[in-house]
């Protein structure tokens, strides 16, 4: 079990499940942007996401680097998880507008090369040996609980409008299988710092599905109508780790009627729109 990372059987075992879950996590994208490819446009998808995926696997690598030989785990699925992010960010810098394609390669340069740069520099020669390891981890924490925004602001919305269209199932639950086997890993593995995010991960997951518990029924009855020129939302499935975005789409479910009716008022065309998951890991 040494050779995986640990020499915890059941962090081994937790790490191994965790690495699976969130290979799957980050292969569920690849949908979004076989559409990209097919339509050569991006459509109204963000690179944003992509690009915080990115970042966040960085950090983790860089972490895991500190201790390879008892975080082979960690290094394993980030760097799976870069090589796949940076597929995707290639493609849609090669199929975005001219605006989103500038606006893309500044982030990446900010966030990706500049930022990571700035922490390596930073945690390498401004801060003491001993410390490099708990400020890193630290770092990483705060990181992967920023990106608890999308999820939360998810929640407020099922919330508000009393329908779980907006959370589907197959993502809540990725989330929650997610931070139990990172949770359990990080704390068979005694390393607070990869435990700790998930903390709020399992919360998080456990709020989704008590959502879905409580108003699964009346999202099956009702069709919850999208207000404003929102055209996609963005969920964070995966805090640690492999930390993955989703964007679910608005579906305009009048679409065909439109097409064939070009007489029909702007008040029908904001009618009818559901959220339906594009990707799904599971």
């Amino acid at each position: 079990m040494a050779i995986l990372g640990s020499h915890n059987p059941l962090a081994a075992t937790f790490g191994i499940f965790g690495n699976i879950i969130s290979c799957m996590v980050y292969l569920a994208p690849a949908r979004t942007f076989w559409k990209i490819y097919k339509k050569k446009s991006t459509q109204s998808f963000q690179c944003l996401p992509y690009l915080v995926a990115l970042f966040s696997s960085s950090l983790w690598l860089y972490y895991a680097s500190f201790n390879i030989r008892h975080a082979f785990l960690l290094v394993s699925i980030n760097s799976f998880g870069c090589v796949i992010e940076i597929i995707y960010i290639v493609i849609f810098i090669k199929y975005a507008d001219k605006h989103a394609k500038k606006l893309t390669i500044k982030l990446l340069g900010a966030m990706n090369f500049g930022s990571l740069a700035l922490i390596v520099l930073v945690t390498r020669f401004a801060i003491d040996e001993s410390y490099q390891v708990k400020v890193l981890g630290w770092i990483c924490d705060v990181v992967s609980v920023i990106v608890f925004a999308a999820p939360l602001s998810v929640v407020l919305q099922v919330i508000r409008t009393k329908s779980v269209q907006f959370m589907p199932f197959c993502l809540s639950f990725s989330l929650l299988l997610n931070a139990i086997m990172w949770l359990a890993y990080g704390f068979f593995n005694k390393d607070m710092c990869v435990a700790l995010p998930n903390v709020g991960g399992l919360a998080l997951g456990l709020l989704q599905m008590l959502l879905h518990a409580i108003y699964r029924n009346r999202g099956a009855k009702e069709n919850v109508t999208t207000d404003g020129a929102v055209t996609t939302f963005v969920v964070v499935v995966n805090p640690l780790g492999s930390p993955e975005v989703f964007s679910t789409a608005v579906k305009d479910e009048l679409s065909l009627e439109n097409n064939n009716n070009n007489n029909k008022g702007g008040e029908d065309d904001a009618q009818g729109k559901t959220v339906e998951a594009n990707d799904c890991p599971l």
